[in-house]
Protein backbone atom coordinates (compact mmCIF):
# COMPACT_ATOMS: atom_id res chain seq x y z
CA UNK A 1 0.00 0.00 0.00
CA UNK A 2 2.43 2.54 0.80
CA UNK A 3 4.57 1.50 -2.31
CA UNK A 4 1.50 2.13 -4.59
CA UNK A 5 1.23 6.17 -2.56
CA UNK A 6 4.74 6.36 -4.03
CA UNK A 7 4.23 5.32 -7.39
CA UNK A 8 2.09 7.44 -7.95
CA UNK A 9 3.94 10.30 -6.17
CA UNK A 10 6.52 9.57 -8.61
CA UNK A 11 4.69 9.26 -11.63
CA UNK A 12 2.76 12.69 -10.43
CA UNK A 13 6.10 14.50 -10.30
CA UNK A 14 7.62 12.54 -13.57
CA UNK A 15 4.68 14.09 -15.54
CA UNK A 16 5.42 17.41 -13.93
CA UNK A 17 8.52 17.37 -14.88
CA UNK A 18 7.84 16.52 -18.32
CA UNK A 19 5.53 19.12 -18.89
CA UNK A 20 7.69 22.14 -17.28
CA UNK A 21 10.23 20.62 -20.00
CA UNK A 22 7.95 20.60 -22.61
CA UNK A 23 7.02 24.38 -21.78
CA UNK A 24 10.83 25.31 -21.05
CA UNK A 25 11.07 24.26 -24.60
CA UNK A 26 8.30 25.73 -26.16
CA UNK A 27 8.99 28.80 -24.72
CA UNK A 28 12.77 29.10 -25.81
CA UNK A 29 11.48 28.67 -29.80
CA UNK A 30 12.63 32.27 -31.17
CA UNK A 31 12.84 33.29 -34.74
CA UNK A 32 15.97 33.82 -35.98
CA UNK A 33 14.38 36.65 -37.85
CA UNK A 34 10.98 38.20 -37.75
CA UNK A 35 8.89 41.33 -38.65
CA UNK A 36 6.39 43.25 -40.56
CA UNK A 37 6.13 45.96 -43.94
CA UNK A 38 3.22 47.14 -45.77
CA UNK A 39 2.69 46.23 -49.43
CA UNK A 40 1.24 48.91 -51.15
CA UNK A 41 0.53 47.56 -54.33
CA UNK A 42 -0.20 43.90 -55.62
CA UNK A 43 3.28 42.15 -55.25
CA UNK A 44 4.65 38.61 -56.91
CA UNK A 45 6.87 37.06 -54.36
CA UNK A 46 8.73 33.42 -55.79
CA UNK A 47 5.36 31.98 -57.14
CA UNK A 48 2.55 33.73 -54.86
CA UNK A 49 1.35 36.81 -55.35
CA UNK A 50 0.25 39.02 -52.35
CA UNK A 51 -2.24 41.46 -52.42
CA UNK A 52 -1.61 45.37 -50.94
CA UNK A 53 -1.90 45.10 -47.56
CA UNK A 54 0.07 44.59 -44.09
CA UNK A 55 2.00 41.30 -43.17
CA UNK A 56 4.30 40.28 -40.69
CA UNK A 57 6.47 37.27 -41.90
CA UNK A 58 8.67 34.49 -39.72
CA UNK A 59 12.37 32.97 -40.91
CA UNK A 60 12.84 30.33 -38.43
CA UNK A 61 16.00 29.67 -39.06
CA UNK A 62 19.31 31.76 -41.03
CA UNK A 63 20.40 28.19 -42.56
CA UNK A 64 19.35 26.56 -45.72
CA UNK A 65 16.51 26.18 -46.96
CA UNK A 66 15.76 29.85 -46.30
CA UNK A 67 11.93 29.60 -45.64
CA UNK A 68 9.98 32.30 -45.06
CA UNK A 69 6.34 32.51 -43.42
CA UNK A 70 3.94 35.11 -44.01
CA UNK A 71 0.96 35.97 -42.61
CA UNK A 72 -1.57 38.85 -43.62
CA UNK A 73 -5.45 40.04 -43.74
CA UNK A 74 -5.46 38.06 -47.16
CA UNK A 75 -3.73 34.47 -45.94
CA UNK A 76 -0.58 33.65 -45.42
CA UNK A 77 2.48 32.02 -47.44
CA UNK A 78 5.56 30.05 -47.25
CA UNK A 79 8.74 31.43 -49.89
CA UNK A 80 11.71 30.19 -50.08
CA UNK A 81 14.87 31.80 -50.93
CA UNK A 82 16.49 30.98 -54.44
CA UNK A 83 20.03 32.38 -52.53
CA UNK A 84 21.65 33.96 -49.93
CA UNK A 85 24.33 36.24 -49.46
CA UNK A 86 26.61 37.39 -47.07
CA UNK A 87 26.46 40.96 -47.08
CA UNK A 88 24.39 43.98 -46.96
CA UNK A 89 23.51 46.94 -49.58
CA UNK A 90 22.07 49.09 -47.07
CA UNK A 91 21.56 49.91 -43.72
CA UNK A 92 18.68 49.08 -42.97
CA UNK A 93 16.10 45.94 -43.18
CA UNK A 94 14.02 46.64 -46.54
CA UNK A 95 12.62 44.17 -49.61
CA UNK A 96 13.58 45.44 -53.12
CA UNK A 97 11.11 44.86 -55.89
CA UNK A 98 11.60 45.07 -59.69
CA UNK A 99 8.79 46.08 -62.32
CA UNK A 100 8.63 42.93 -64.80
CA UNK A 101 6.42 43.73 -67.65
CA UNK A 102 4.38 46.34 -64.78
CA UNK A 103 4.20 43.70 -62.30
CA UNK A 104 6.15 43.83 -59.01
CA UNK A 105 8.27 41.15 -58.41
CA UNK A 106 10.38 41.16 -55.02
CA UNK A 107 13.79 40.68 -55.85
CA UNK A 108 15.68 40.75 -52.76
CA UNK A 109 14.87 40.87 -48.75
CA UNK A 110 17.67 42.69 -47.35
CA UNK A 111 18.30 41.75 -43.27
CA UNK A 112 21.19 43.72 -42.21
CA UNK A 113 20.88 42.19 -38.41
CA UNK A 114 21.83 38.67 -39.75
CA UNK A 115 24.64 40.10 -42.22
CA UNK A 116 22.76 38.37 -45.76
CA UNK A 117 20.58 39.31 -48.62
CA UNK A 118 18.18 36.65 -49.67
CA UNK A 119 17.59 36.26 -53.51
CA UNK A 120 13.84 35.55 -54.85
CA UNK A 121 13.14 34.05 -58.08
CA UNK A 122 11.88 36.98 -60.30
CA UNK A 123 10.30 36.16 -64.21
CA UNK A 124 13.07 37.37 -67.01
CA UNK A 125 12.47 39.78 -69.98
CA UNK A 126 14.04 36.82 -71.87
CA UNK A 127 10.53 34.87 -71.13
CA UNK A 128 8.60 37.58 -72.01
CA UNK A 129 6.96 37.88 -75.47
CA UNK A 130 8.39 39.86 -77.85
CA UNK A 131 6.01 43.22 -77.59
CA UNK A 132 5.88 43.08 -73.96
CA UNK A 133 9.75 43.45 -73.26
CA UNK A 134 9.53 45.84 -76.54
CA UNK A 135 7.51 48.03 -74.57
CA UNK A 136 9.41 47.99 -71.64
CA UNK A 137 12.28 49.39 -73.38
CA UNK A 138 13.60 52.85 -71.99
CA UNK A 139 14.07 55.43 -74.46
CA UNK A 140 17.47 56.58 -75.23
CA UNK A 141 16.57 60.35 -74.07
CA UNK A 142 16.10 59.08 -70.53
CA UNK A 143 18.75 59.39 -68.06
CA UNK A 144 20.42 56.58 -66.28
CA UNK A 145 18.83 57.63 -63.09
CA UNK A 146 15.37 57.75 -64.14
CA UNK A 147 15.64 54.52 -65.88
CA UNK A 148 16.49 52.75 -62.08
CA UNK A 149 14.28 54.90 -61.05
CA UNK A 150 11.31 53.53 -62.87
CA UNK A 151 12.35 49.67 -62.72
CA UNK A 152 13.09 49.65 -59.19
CA UNK A 153 11.66 50.25 -55.40
CA UNK A 154 12.57 48.86 -52.08
CA UNK A 155 9.55 48.44 -48.99
CA UNK A 156 10.91 48.88 -45.21
CA UNK A 157 10.65 46.23 -42.73
CA UNK A 158 10.26 46.43 -39.19
CA UNK A 159 12.19 44.14 -37.53
CA UNK A 160 11.01 42.05 -34.68
CA UNK A 161 7.78 43.59 -34.88
CA UNK A 162 5.34 40.42 -35.05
Amino acid sequence: MIWARHSKLVTKLGIAALALVALAASGNAQDAYKGKFTLPFETQWGSVTLPAGDYTFALPTATFPYTLYIQGKAGSAIIMAASADEKVVSGHAQLNLVDIADVQNVQTLEAPELGMIFNYSTPSQQHMGHNEAHQKTTPQSAPATQVSENKTSSIAIHVGAR
